[in-house]
C-alpha cells in the first residue's frame, strides 16, 4: 500500500530539542512543509552522516520554511546522551524523536519488527500533513 497522498497519522513522541525534552504531534508538521527522516539507530556507524548531512543543510532548509525532524527507535534519553558525547551529533538543530516502541516507524511503515529498528526512510509532508513523498531503505 501507498502512502502517497496520505495524512499522517496521529502520533506523540518526545524528541530531544535543543539541549531540551520537547512534546512532538502530527499537529506539528501542518502549516509548513515537513522533511521525517527515519534511520535505525544512534551510536551506529554511519547514522552520523547521515544526520549530520541533514544538520549541515538544517538552516538553508528553515529558511525554506521546511522543518526536519529524525526519528529512530531509540529512547530521548539515547539521543540526549549521543548529543552530548559526539562532536558530530552537537551540530544537529533540529528535533530528534524518539520512537522506542515503534509506532511512528511502524505508521510510516519503516520498522523491522524482527529488529525493532527501523529502516532508513525519508518522507516529504505537506503543509496538509499528507505525504508526498516516501523513499525507503534497507539497512
Amino acid at each position: 500500500m501507498s502512502l502517497i497522498n496520505t495524512e499522517v497519522k496521529e502520533f506523540a513522541a518526545t524528541a530531544y530539542h535543543n539541549g531540551k525534552f520537547v512534546p512532538v504531534t502530527q499537529e506539528d508538521l501542518k502549516g509548513k512543509w515537513s522533511v521525517v527522516f527515519f534511520y535505525p539507530a544512534d551510536f551506529t556507524f554511519v547514522c552520523p552522516t547521515e544526520l549530520v548531512d541533514v544538520a549541515e543543510k538544517y538552516e538553508e532548509l528553515q529558511k525554506m520554511g521546511v522543518e526536519v525532524l529524525s526519528v529512530s527507535t531509540d529512547t530521548r534519553f539515547t539521543h540526549k546522551a549521543w548529543h552530548d558525547t559526539s562532536d558530530s551529533i552537537k551540530k544537529i538543530k533540529y528535533p530528534m524523536l524518539a520512537d522506542p516502541t515503534g509506532a511512528i516507524s511502524r505508521a510510516f511503515g519503516v520498522y523491522i519488527e524482527e529488529e525493532g529498528l527501523a529502516h532508513r526512510g525519508t518522507f516529504l509532508v505537506d503543509p496538509d500533513g499528507k505525504i508526498k513523498l516516501a523513499e525507503i531503505n534497507d539497512g
